[in-house]
């Protein structure tokens, strides 16, 4: 079990990993994030255990989180902290009352993710994709759908960032995810592991319903405006998604979830 460890100073140095929150998500945590929430700390705690660094919650809140206590590593810390102290600690009211810092795993290139799958797989390329909410939402959707892994460009945004990991209900804790290099041949790395690059794009002329989903297909999607390059839609087998005349887009992380949801359970 965890060790419990009543705290009621704010400026107690035990807590200081939560202090100012959001200022902190400005400036970054050297290799920690902060998960907020009960349901995403019982997703953090189920998938990834070892590396839960702490938890600081209200005590009101003790009785419903047995089961993630039991799941913790001995001796991590459990700070309980009064609502007036938390607020003060994190800088802002926070009704969710959770909070837990966790260490992010060592980065993982696209190559390494890759080269682990095996016959029929589907992973997600992110290209450019800037907004946290998008970004939880689209992990949310890979998760839902068994997405093998998602791969990041480096114009990508930080899939730990407190809000995207709030969005992805956890999902960006648990989901295989990779780098791409900057400037790396998107393309040909797909090419060489057999992967047929789907590239989603509103001027595409093959419709998403009439695709028979690929073995190893691997779905490219671009931030919303700019889209894709048009060398790599140039290199893709570019898919589009009918909309009612007049209308010409969707939220990225909607498409996402319409697209995920053919490749899984389209006829094959």
């Amino acid at each position: 079990m965890p060790q419990f460890i009543t705290v009621s100073d704010p400026d107690d140095p035990r807590v200081a990993a939560y202090r100012d929150i959001r200022e902190r998500d400005l400036v970054g945590r050297q290799g920690l994030f902060v998960a907020e929430g009960e349901t995403v700390l019982r997703a953090f705690v189920r998938d990834a255990p070892d590396r839960v660094e702490s938890l600081l919650i209200d005590p009101k809140r003790r009785d419903k989180l047995d089961a993630v206590f039991a799941g913790l590593p001995e001796a991590t810390p459990v700070y309980l902290v009064e609502q007036a102290v938390l607020d003060a600690v994190a800088g802002f009211h926070l009704h969710r009352g959770v909070l837990a810092i966790g260490r992010k795993p060592e980065p993982l290139s696209a190559e390494a993710l890759l080269s682990t799958l095996e016959g029929r797989a589907m992973v997600l390329v992110l290209c450019g994709i800037a907004n946290h909410d998008n970004m939880g939402g689209i992990f949310r959707n890979a998760a839902a759908f068994g997405v093998d892994g998602v791969i990041l460009d480096s114009d990508c945004c930080d899939p730990l960032y407190r809000k995207a990991i709030r969005v992805s209900v956890g999902a960006t804790l648990s989901v295989p995810t990779a780098w791409l290099a900057r400037d790396e041949d998107t393309a040909g790395l797909l090419e060489r592991h057999g992967f047929e690059a789907l590239a989603l794009s509103p001027s595409a002329t093959e419709i998403l319903a009439r695709l028979k989903p690929p073995e190893r297909s691997a779905v490219l999607l671009g931030a919303e405006g700019p889209g894709l390059s048009a060398d790599l839609i140039a290199r893709a087998r570019p898919i589009g998604i009918p909309m009612a005349k007049g209308f010409d887009s969707l939220n990225v992380a909607t498409t996402s979830g319409v697209v995920l949801h053919h490749l899984r359970f389209g006829e094959r």
